[in-house]
């Protein structure tokens, strides 16, 4: 089994959400912390989901949150 992990990022004017899928074990708290160091690291970061990929400028974040997380089962 997985979670999913929905991401909300929130930048001046709009916000970009996206899915992330991790192993059940994960909790919120690791992914916030891997988000944040990606941020961290990198100008630039991209995000994937339904309506296609966006590069953003990590500066430009300016706030990070996520909206929910969901046991996913095949």
């Amino acid at each position: 089994m997985l979670k999913e992990f929905t991401v909300c990022y929130t930048l001046d004017h709009e916000i970009i959400t996206e899915k992330l899928i991790k192993e059940l074990d994960v909790k919120k708290e690791d992914v916030e912390r891997e988000i944040i160091e990606n941020m961290d690291h990198n100008k630039y970061f991209i995000v994937n989901n339904e309506h296609g990929n966006y590069m953003i400028n990590s500066t430009l974040v300016r706030y990070v949150r996520i909206v929910s997380e969901k046991i996913l089962v095949k």
